[in-house]
């Protein structure tokens, strides 16, 4: 099928479209939270890099990272078009997230980054992941 606009066109028109969360990954995580018994969790607070999860009162900021979007190593496989801007976009995802990691942890928060795929194949390692850092937080 052919695309009806042109490249540049194509361009900003995707680079318009703004995302909000991703519903799959992050509603999996809520359902674990639930079935886990893990409460006072906040969404979306404004804090640097705006992690998917907080819970405030213990400082610990969640990110749900999608195995595309962050570079997965188990998981990620390059497009085969346009391969240079997407090698960019993902190296650029990677170093964000080291640089908002170092950021909340240099402000006290502990944080903890969870892979899509190990939410899937493993929800039950990610709850205890969770529960330790709520009891290790400062």
């Amino acid at each position: 099928m052919t695309d009806i606009w042109s490249v540049q066109k194509r361009s900003e028109v995707m680079s318009l479209i703004r995302g909000k969360g991703n519903r799959t990954t992050e509603g999996r995580m809520i359902e674990l939270f639930r079935e886990s018994g893990i409460k006072g969790w906040r969404r979306h607070q404004p804090l640097p890099g705006r992690p998917d999860f907080t819970f405030r009162r213990e400082k610990v900021a969640i990110f749900v990272d999608g195995c595309f979007w962050h570079g997965c190593p188990d998981c990620y496989r390059a497009p085969k078009s346009n391969v240079e801007f997407w090698k960019r976009k993902v190296d650029g995802n990677r170093r964000r997230d080291r640089r908002v990691t170092r950021q909340l942890r240099s402000t006290g928060w502990s944080v903890v980054r969870v892979r899509e795929c190990v939410l899937k194949r493993s929800p039950v390692a990610v709850a205890r992941r969770v529960w330790r850092a709520l009891r290790v937080a400062p």
